[in-house]
C-alpha cells in the first residue's frame, strides 16, 4: 500500500492560513475526532482524563499503513490536498496538516494503526517537531488509536491559563454534540476518568437524533426537511471541480407552538459536514421565524448544507469555523423557501399535536392501539390521513363556546382559536399588501404627543393640525376602514413600533373576536384561509392556533383496542 501522505509544496504552505490550532482540550478532540471523520469512521470512543492531561481518540476509520505513520506528525504533511488548486476542491474536515506537528510541540504523542485489509498493526511515539523516535509492531483491530498525553506540560503558563477541568469538560461536550448533528450515522462513547460520560446512537437523521443531545425536545416537536436544490448560476460549470451539479439542504426546525428557547444558542449552521459562525445565515433564520413565536424567544434550528467545494474558502480561520462563503443572497432565499416550507401545514408534515400536559399523560395511560377499529373500510386512519390531508382537508363541524372551531379532517380532528387564526390570515395580507386609503371625514384626535405624531407618520398616515390639541388624520389601513373603533386602534399604531408592529396591531384589531357566532361557511372560509398561510402554526403573537387529536391518539384513549369479551368481563 504506498504512502498517502506527502508534505506539502512550500507554495502551498504560503496559501495555508496560518495560526494556532491546539489551544484547549476541545480543540484536540476536534482535530483528532475530525481526523477518524476523514478517514471514514463509524465509531469513535473518546478518552480523558483531565487532571493528567491525557486525551486519546480511537476510531475503526481506514486506518495507516507505516510509511505513512513516518510522516504524519511532520509539518504540512496531508493526505488530503497537493496543490494549491485543491483549496477550492475541500471535500474534506482537515487539509492543512497541522495538527498532528503542533501537537507533538506541546505535548507527547504516539499513534497506533493498522490500515484496513492490512497484516501489521504499528505503534510508533514521535518527539518534538514530529520526528519519530520509536516504531514497533503491535496487534489492534483496523482503525487508529491516537494518545496525547501531558498536553501542554512544557507550558505551564498555557495550563494556568486555561478554564478550570468542569469548564473544558463541558466544551468538549459541545464540541463533540456538534460534529455528532453534522455526522449522525457515527457511533460516539465518551469516557472520562475510566467512566462511561455519554453516548451518542447513530441516526438515520439528523432530526432523530437531535433529541439526544436536546432531552427536553421530543422528535414529535422537530420538523425535518431535505432538499436538492441547485448550485448558483454564477457558479464553476468545470466538471473537474464540481462533485455535483446540485446542493443538499437539510434542515430540522423546533415546531414554534410547540418548542423554543429564551436565547439564540441553538441557531446553529453546518456546511459541508462542520459546525461555521455564518452571521448572515444565522441573521436569515431569525428573521424566518419573525412573528412565529412569544415575545424574546427564540427558535431552535439546525440547518446543514452540502455545497460543492468551488462555492466554499474554509481557508479564513486555523479552526475553519468561519468561512467565505460565494453566492450569499442566493443561499438566503432557498433557506427563507425551506423554513417557510417545515413551518407550513401539509400532508408531508402533518404531525399529532397534543400541546397540554393534562392531554398527554392521559394518552399515555391508555393503552396502545391494536387491530380494533371501529370502521373497517378504513384499516389505518392515520396513515391514510396523512397521505390524503391536503390544505382544504379541514372541515368545519362546530363552534365550541363561539371561541374554538372544531375541525374534521381524516386523520382525527383539530381544534381551532377563531380569533388568533384570523389574526394569521391578516396579518399575512397586511404584509402581502399594507395598503392606506383615504378616509371621510378625518379621524379627529385629542392630545397627541409629538413622539406619537411622529409615529403615525413613521408608518404612513397622514395627520395634521385641526386645530388646539387636535389631529386630523387622513388616511388608514385598509383593514380598519369599516371599524366603529378605528380612532382607538389609530392611538394603538401611535405608541411605538415598526411598521410590522403596526401591522400585527391591525390584524389583531380587525381579527373575528372570541365570542363572536359564525355560522358553518364562515368557519370553512376561515380555516381555508388559514391553511394557506405562510406559517399557520402560531399567530403574530407566538400562541399556538390549533390543538389536534389524532385518530389513532382517539382510539388510544378510548382503548378500542379492547376485544369485545373481554371488556364484558368475560
Amino acid at each position: 500500500m504506498a504512502s498517502t501522505i506527502q508534505a506539502l509544496p512550500t507554495e502551498v504552505v504560503y496559501l495555508i492560513t496560518a495560526g494556532e490550532v491546539i489551544d484547549s482540550f476541545a480543540s484536540v478532540v476536534r482535530e483528532l475526532v475530525e481526523n477518524s471523520l476523514d478517514a471514514g469512521a463509524t465509531r469513535i470512543v473518546v478518552s480523558l482524563w483531565p487532571q493528567q492531561w491525557r486525551i486519546r481518540v480511537a476510531d475503526n476509520g481506514c486506518g495507516m499503513n507505516l510509511d505513512d505513520l513516518q510522516q504524519a506528525a511532520t509539518a504540512h504533511s496531508t493526505s488530503k490536498i497537493r496543490s494549491g488548486a485543491d483549496l477550492w476542491k475541500i471535500n474534506s474536515l482537515g487539509f492543512r496538516g497541522e495538527a498532528l506537528h503542533s501537537l507533538t510541540t506541546l505535548a507527547d504523542l504516539e499513534i497506533l494503526s493498522r490500515p484496513v485489509g492490512g497484516n501489521l498493526g504499528w505503534r510508533i511515539s514521535y518527539g518534538d517537531s514530529g520526528e519519530v523516535v520509536q516504531v514497533e509492531v503491535t496487534a489492534i483491530a483496523p482503525g487508529t488509536v491516537v494518545t496525547v498525553s501531558h498536553l501542554f506540560g512544557n507550558c505551564s503558563s498555557r495550563r494556568q491559563g486555561l478554564p478550570t477541568a468542569a469548564q473544558q469538560m463541558k466544551a468538549v461536550q459541545a464540541t463533540i454534540h456538534q460534529i455528532a448533528l453534522c455526522h449522525p450515522h457515527v457511533t460516539w462513547q465518551i469516557w472520562q476518568n475510566d467512566r462511561q460520560w455519554f453516548t451518542i446512537s447513530p441516526a438515520s437523521t439528523t432530526g432523530q437524533l437531535l433529541p439526544q443531545i436536546l432531552p427536553q425536545v421530543r422528535q414529535g416537536d422537530l420538523q425535518e426537511v431535505k432538499l436538492e436544490i441547485p448550485n448558483p448560476p454564477n457558479s464553476c460549470t468545470d466538471a473537474m471541480n464540481r462533485v455535483s451539479p446540485h446542493s443538499a439542504l437539510n434542515l430540522v426546525v423546533g415546531l414554534p407552538d410547540r418548542c423554543h428557547r429564551h436565547r439564540p444558542d441553538w441557531v446553529r449552521v453546518a456546511i459541508n459536514g462542520r459546525m461555521v459562525k455564518t452571521p448572515e445565515l444565522e441573521q436569515t433564520i431569525l428573521s424566518a421565524f419573525h412573528r412565529t413565536l412569544p415575545r424574546d424567544r427564540y427558535p431552535i434550528c439546525f440547518l446543514h448544507l452540502a455545497i460543492s467545494p468551488d462555492q466554499i474558502n474554509w481557508n479564513r480561520n486555523p479552526a475553519k469555523t468561519e468561512i467565505y462563503l460565494n453566492e450569499i443572497i442566493y443561499w438566503q432565499e432557498q433557506i427563507t423557501q425551506a423554513i417557510n416550507q417545515a413551518l407550513s401545514i401539509s400532508s408531508s408534515n402533518l404531525k399529532e399535536a397534543v400541546h397540554t400536559t393534562r392531554v398527554s399523560k392521559l394518552l399515555k395511560a391508555a393503552e396502545a392501539k391494536g387491530g380494533y377499529n371501529f370502521n373497517p373500510q378504513n384499516p389505518k386512519p392515520c396513515t391514510d390521513a396523512i397521505n390524503r390531508v391536503s390544505p382544504n382537508s379541514l372541515k368545519a363541524v362546530a363552534q365550541v363556546s363561539n371561541t374554538y372551531i372544531v375541525a374534521e379532517h381524516p386523520g382525527g380532528m383539530w381544534l381551532v382559536e377563531q380569533h388568533i387564526a384570523h389574526e394569521r390570515v391578516l396579518y399575512e395580507q397586511l404584509c402581502d399588501d399594507w395598503q392606506l386609503v383615504p378616509v371621510e371625514p378625518s379621524i379627529i384626535l385629542y392630545q397627541l404627543s409629538p413622539a406619537q405624531v411622529s409615529q403615525l407618520q413613521r408608518i404612513g398616515l397622514e395627520i395634521e393640525p385641526f386645530g388646539e390639541q387636535l389631529w386630523a388624520v387622513r388616511n388608514i389601513p385598509a383593514p380598519l376602514q369599516q371599524r366603529g373603533d378605528c380612532a382607538q386602534a389609530i392611538l394603538e399604531l401611535s405608541w411605538g413600533g415598526d411598521l410590522q408592529t403596526a401591522q400585527v396591531a391591525v390584524a389583531c384589531r380587525s381579527a373575528i373576536r372570541n365570542g363572536t357566532p359564525m355560522n358553518q361557511q364562515e368557519m370553512q372560509t376561515l380555516l381555508d384561509n388559514w391553511q394557506r398561510t405562510r406559517n399557520p402554526r402560531t399567530c403574530p403573537h407566538g400562541r399556538p392556533i390549533y390543538l389536534s387529536l389524532e385518530e389513532s391518539a382517539l382510539a388510544r384513549f378510548f382503548r378500542r383496542n379492547w376485544v369485545i369479551g373481554k371488556s364484558h368481563g368475560i
